[in-house]
């Protein structure tokens, strides 16, 4: 009949006229219904509104094809199928369709269904406009007509009547034949097979855009309802009845059909540890991965696209599809990662939730494909809007989120409770101590703590974060693109961000100062040094800032990568902005901070606080210590830590900050470096720099072990020879052994270089200070006046204090002290202040050789005496002449002297003394006396000695009478000068008893009156 109506034998009006009678005669005849009757006699009554149909208009047969799924006497079913086919042939053959749908199919120009007139479409195509018309009104496309309820129950019942076989969707079959025959060849017709197949190509590039459609069309109609799907009703028809997910009397009837709702429902019970069929779970990861790859199948996106384009619809259909609980879901995904799901996370198996875990924790490292971190932070961006997404998280903290956070169950929603609110509060409870109450359980905790360690690797995955902070994010970090960039910007720009942002950005350090494995990327950059030195505290589960302390105690090691460096610096810098950024600090002070120092919040300020209040009660020998011990011992750690870079101390820092950039430009900050320089260039530092520096080395002086140079430099002989020394005596320990055979060089070269600092001020030797609290505003006060708080005296109190150390002057105490420092500067020219300021030139000039010498035994000071007559300069003869006043006193503080005499003194003069010039006397004794034989050496030195003390004599007289007497008992006239001066006593005693009786005589009346 075809092939003679393109030939125009038959006439096509007459032809398509007498079709349809002879059909719709067929589905209308009594006969069809009567064999129905006889056939279906039992299922008739079980299927009751088949039952109470009208008969003979050939709604029971129609009423039997639609609920042919329902069928299940054999002879029943077959006679329905083969009624089906007919049926199919035209629409207008399907009892009832024609009327509910007349007018929406006139409206929507999808064909005529006047009887007898000409017919334009296939009944397949006709089908086709109407269900393109539901979909496109579902979508709400503007200006579109609204189809009757009776006609959108008719056309999803046609549909889903068509869900078994893919060839009774005329449209489609006829849309689909050459692509059925490209894709599916060997796929058998019959329960959606075909279907599913075709759904499974169609983003294939060989796949026809007419059947592309088609295939869209037939999923938005699944959206719309679960049933039109017959694999996927059929596989979850227990399940759905079962946890009552079509049997919501709270949602309108139309939204229980919907996929999104069934599909919320079941994974509602799958989250909820619930069984659920493997054939229906099969069927919904088909679906929800349909889902994903076509946002287009739910309508509410498609609307909020179109007209405000907003993402919060992409949650919801992130929610329906879950691929959370399987990465396959999201197709993108899973090609993405496929290369880096089979290296880095091939041990766990293909589907399960913890390869979503596995490849954040090999984000932005060497296996992760570039593809692969783009779709990877597009999942997580929803993801971590919705707790619940996360399968694993939601199974273990599910109880904790209800109990502590009031959430609802899996598949609803609250408009109150703001994207992220949910996760923000798990982890803000993770943290709790026993002593806040309302903890995590164990289980939720470390879930709590592994997502919290993949998502801070970027501001996006943490919603509170991003919304609060974005304003600031474009204002402060928009250059700022590489991983773990934006919240180090954000974290240095603290004191300038909103105050929302600042809020919850100093939230986020906070944990991180307790748990620093939130930061991820540093833990990776530091894993050879936790390795080798932090693995014990590592592998605690409870972090508590332990092991950022250790990577701090460890930063110079030679595991020590840059990058790890340049992190835990950053950390140590952050910390500073805030003492709550440094949880064991915040944990051991925060009753002595509330107490002691009130409203101070930088961290650099309670640190000072807190160590002046210690200071103070030390030095007033208070009862009890206002700081606690346990904060005493975390501030300890937390000065210590300071000291190793200037950037930690923000106000030296600041008033540096030039000084630096042009003494100390390449000096690298770590292991205090730039404060060494500072130090090394005093004298050309600003005034205010110099200040700070001067006190600074105040502070160091009296406390060594701040002094992290002198710890790094010294830290195996301070082991050797100082165990039993506490760290305020270090430095003094360190000089006492700094002659020995075995003190390392390096060690040696520091320590010279702290005595040299001390000599330059009395300030910088607390020993000095206290031992001469007395002799120096006794004898010095004249320099005092001239003192600035801030500034060197360049040794001039020491000076003045050695005069009268010569002049034995001084309380025994302060003598002491003077001593040393006296020794010490005789073997090492340059530990005398003054006698470098006035002497370089002469020096330079004269005894460049012994200056040059690496090790400094004195020679330059005997050089300088031995060229006293070749010294131009004053100032330095008169130095140089104050060392020799000074060698009078003591034969310890002339070196060479007591070298070339150490024998004689022991034999001769072992029994005196040393001090105030009694070992110098009993030598010259020895030397004046004919029955003793001294060393050739010594003697040879003495007689030098009295040379130029002799010229001293005459050059500088005496400026006292103990210099005077002292120049007389060193005279080799000693004795006749002793004679003199007794004759000159007796005559005088002689002349005054004479010439008293003379004057004092009486008359003798006076006597006797």
């Amino acid at each position: 009949c075809s092939s003679g109506l393109n030939h125009g034998f038959i006439s096509l009006p007459f032809f398509l006229q007498l079709l349809w009678n002879y059909k719709f005669n067929l589905t209308t005849d009594p006969k069809f219904e009567s064999v129905a009757v006889e056939v279906c006699k039992t299922t008739i009554p079980e299927i009751k509104e088949c039952a109470e149909e009208e008969r003979g208009k050939g709604y029971l047969v129609s009423c039997l094809v639609d609920h042919r799924g329902n069928i299940t006497e054999y002879q029943c079913h077959q006679y329905i199928t083969k009624m089906t086919t007919i049926i199919y042939s035209d629409y207008r053959l399907i009892c009832g369709f024609m009327d509910k749908c007349r007018e929406d199919i006139n409206a929507l120009r999808c064909g005529s269904i006047n009887t007898g007139e000409k017919d334009i479409h296939s009944q397949g195509e006709v089908i086709a406009c109407l269900e393109k018309g539901l979909v496109n009104e579902a979508e709400e496309q503007s200006q579109r007509y609204v189809i009757k309820d009776e006609c959108k129950k008719a056309i999803l019942r046609v549909a889903e009547l068509s869900s078994d076989d893919f060839h009774l969707d005329r449209y489609l079959y006829f849309s689909c034949r050459d692509d059925r025959e490209r894709f599916c060849e060997n796929t058998q017709a019959g329960e959606g097979r075909v279907y599913k197949c075709l759904f499974n190509h169609k983003f294939e590039e060989a796949m026809s855009e007419k059947c592309r459609d088609a295939l869209t069309t037939r999923q938005k109609l699944i959206a719309q309802d679960y049933k039109v799907s017959y694999s996927l009703a059929k596989a979850c028809k227990a399940d759905l009845r079962k946890y009552r997910c079509n049997m919501d009397t709270n949602l309108p009837r139309a939204r229980e059909a919907r996929l999104s709702y069934l599909l919320l429902c079941l994974e509602s019970a799958v989250h909820r540890g619930r069984t659920v069929s493997g054939e229906c779970q099969g069927e919904m990861l088909d679906y929800r991965r349909m889902l994903m790859e076509d946002f287009s199948l739910s309508p509410e996106i498609v609307i909020f696209f179109l007209v405000y384009l907003k993402c919060s619809l992409l949650q919801t259909l992130i929610q329906e599809a879950d691929p959370g609980s399987d990465y396959r879901i999201d197709r993108a995904l899973n090609e993405a990662c496929e290369s880096v799901i089979q290296t880095a996370c091939k041990h766990i198996r293909s589907g399960d939730p913890m390869i979503l875990s596995c490849l954040m924790e090999h984000l932005y490292t060497e296996k992760m494909v570039e593809d692969c971190e783009h779709r990877l932070l597009e999942l997580q961006y929803f993801i971590s809007r919705d707790w619940k997404l996360d399968p694993i998280l939601y199974r273990k903290c599910q109880g904790d989120a209800a109990r502590l956070c009031h959430t609802h169950s899996w598949n609803e929603t609250s408009e109150m409770m703001p994207p992220g609110a949910v996760f923000s509060c798990l982890y803000r409870h993770a943290y709790r101590t026993e002593e806040q109450g309302r903890r995590l359980s164990r289980d939720c905790k470390v879930e709590v703590q592994r997502i919290l360690h993949q998502r801070a690797l970027d501001v996006k995955l943490d919603p509170d974060l991003q919304k609060r902070c974005m304003t600031d994010l474009g204002k402060w970090c928009s250059e700022k693109t590489d991983p773990g960039q934006e919240l180090e910007c954000l974290q240095d720009h603290l004191e300038d961000l909103g105050q929302d942002c600042r809020d919850v950005v100093g939230n986020l350090t906070e944990l991180e100062s307790e748990d620093i494995q939130i930061e991820a990327l540093l833990i990776r950059a530091c894993e050879p040094v936790i390795q080798s030195h932090c693995h014990e505290v590592a592998d605690n589960q409870i972090d508590s800032g332990d092991l950022m302390e250790c990577l701090i105690q460890n930063k110079h090691q030679k595991e020590m990568n840059e990058k790890c460096a340049v992190g835990v610096t950053h950390f140590q810098l952050v910390q500073m902005k805030d003492f709550r950024f440094s949880y064991k600090f915040k944990m051991a002070c925060k009753e002595d901070v509330l107490k002691l120092c009130p409203n101070i919040k930088k961290k650099v300020d309670v640190v000072i606080c807190l160590s002046t209040t210690v200071r103070n009660d030390t030095l007033q020998d208070a009862k009890e210590q206002r700081v606690a011990l346990k904060c005493r011992k975390q501030l300890r750690v937390e000065e210590l830590e300071m000291s190793e870079d200037i950037r930690l101390e923000p106000e030296l820092y600041d008033a540096c900050k030039q000084d630096i950039s042009r003494l100390c430009p390449n000096v690298a900050f770590g292991n205090a470096q730039v404060i060494e320089c500072l130090k090394d260039n005093k004298k050309q530092l600003t005034q205010v720099c110099h200040q700070k520096i001067f006190k600074l080395q105040e502070f160091e002086m009296m406390d060594p072990e701040l002094d992290y140079q002198l710890m790094r430099v010294c830290k195996q002989m301070i082991k050797r020879f100082c165990t039993e020394s506490d760290a305020k005596s270090m430095l003094q320990c360190l000089k006492q052994n700094k002659n020995s055979e075995l003190m390392d060089p390096k060690c040696k070269q520091m320590i010279t270089k702290r005595q040299i600092t001390q000599n330059t001020d009395y300030r910088l030797n607390p020993v000095l200070r206290k031992a001469c609290k007395a002799d120096i505003p006794k004898f010095c006060q004249n320099i005092l006046n001239k003192a600035s708080d801030g500034n060197e005296l360049e040794g001039q109190v020491i000076a003045c204090l050695k005069l009268k150390y010569a002049d034995q002057r001084l309380s025994m105490d302060c003598e002491d002290q003077i001593r040393v420092i006296l020794q010490e500067s005789a073997l090492d020219y340059r530990l005398d202040p003054q006698l470098q300021m006035h002497c370089t030139e002469e020096i330079s000039r004269l005894c460049a050789e012994e200056a040059a010498a690496q090790e400094q035994t004195g020679q330059v000071e005997e050089c300088l005496k031995v060229n006293l007559l070749k010294i131009k300069h004053d100032s330095c003869k008169k130095e140089v002449l104050n060392i020799l006043k000074e060698s009078k006193a003591d034969i310890f503080v002339d070196p060479v002297l007591h070298t070339a005499c150490a024998l004689d003194i022991k034999h001769h003069c072992a029994a005196i003394l040393p001090g105030r010039g009694r070992q110098m006397s009993c030598l010259m004794e020895a030397l004046g006396d004919k029955r003793v034989r001294l060393q050739p050496e010594c003697k040879k030195r003495l007689q030098d000695r009295i040379d130029m003390w002799s010229y001293a004599a005459k050059v500088a007289p005496a400026e006292g009478f103990s210099d005077l007497a002292m120049q007389v008992m060193i005279s080799p006239s000693k004795n006749y000068i002793l004679f003199m001066i007794a004759l000159c006593v007796c005559v005088l005693f002689m002349v005054g008893l004479l010439c008293g009786r003379i004057t004092k005589r009486v008359t003798r009346e006076l006597k006797d009156r």
